[in-house]
């Protein structure tokens, strides 16, 4: 799993932006896949996901995670769900320890939030609609009722699609454009007429600082370009394969 330093160094967190490698799943799930709505075994993502709650130092079953659609809903986690019972919603926040909060992506904006001094969590899936319409406001919101402070809040962006490989079409453009004119500054010129590269982790990023965020940092990682490490669903879109893997992003507290 890969960590961020912002993170690394806040006091009784423990957190993974996890990558593909080091799981059972076989073919193009191989193979740390832990992607319940994927159609892959589901024996091997559950012992997937489970790998994923050893290393964060919890029991397999208080990983939690929601049924993601690309929502702004956030949830405030009290105690531990059963994957068949996952409620629906795009971020998860909570000031219980012993809790692991995990959010699945492969190319959408996985953001690990932390206070530190309020003992605050939170995990976002921030694709482009989700943080256009304010999931990760949302996010902060709940942290806050749970006593979290926006200026002592950590937030880290994990591994995300980078501008080089995200064309989108005009329309694309328009809708973020009509929401917000600055939002221009997102987009650059593609090589195809009508079309655009953006940049959704700079949007993210933005997003971020605008909220009065007091530590916005990037991992820099571009799940599109590295397939050794990343499942990715444009490209396994652009390959025309049936199905694709799910990477895991998740935090949580440790002590009683």
């Amino acid at each position: 799993m890969l960590t961020s330093p912002d993170l690394g160094r806040t006091d009784g967190i423990v957190h993974g932006f996890f990558t593909r490698s080091g799981g059972v799943s076989r073919g193009i799930y191989a193979s740390l896949n832990v992607g319940l709505g994927s159609k892959d075994d589901r024996t091997a993502v559950l012992e997937n996901r489970a790998r994923v709650a050893a290393l964060l130092k919890v029991a397999p079953g208080a990983l939690v995670s929601p049924h993601q659609h690309h929502s702004a809903h956030a949830i405030a986690v009290e105690t531990p769900w059963d994957i068949a019972d996952q409620p629906r919603g795009d971020a998860l926040v909570t000031n219980r320890p012993g809790i692991a909060l995990g959010i699945s992506t492969a190319d959408c904006g996985p953001v690990l939030f932390a206070d530190e001094k309020a003992r605050v969590i939170g995990a976002a899936h921030a694709g482009w609609r989700g943080a256009l319409t304010g999931v990760l406001d949302a996010t902060l919101v709940q942290m806050e009722t749970l006593g979290a402070r926006r200026s002592d809040i950590t937030a880290v962006l994990g591994p995300t699609i980078s501008r080089a490989n995200y064309e989108v079409g005009q329309e694309f453009v328009d809708r973020f454009t009509a929401a917000d004119g600055t939002n221009a500054r997102f987009f650059v010129a593609s090589d195809r007429a009508g079309h655009a590269r953006f940049d959704l982790p700079a949007y993210i990023v933005a997003r971020l600082t605008a909220a009065g965020v007091g530590t916005v940092t990037d991992l820099a990682r571009c799940t599109y370009a590295d397939e050794t490490a990343f499942f990715s669903y444009r490209r396994a879109t652009h390959r025309g394969e049936g199905d694709y893997g799910r990477l895991m992003s998740a935090i949580a507290l440790s002590g009683a």
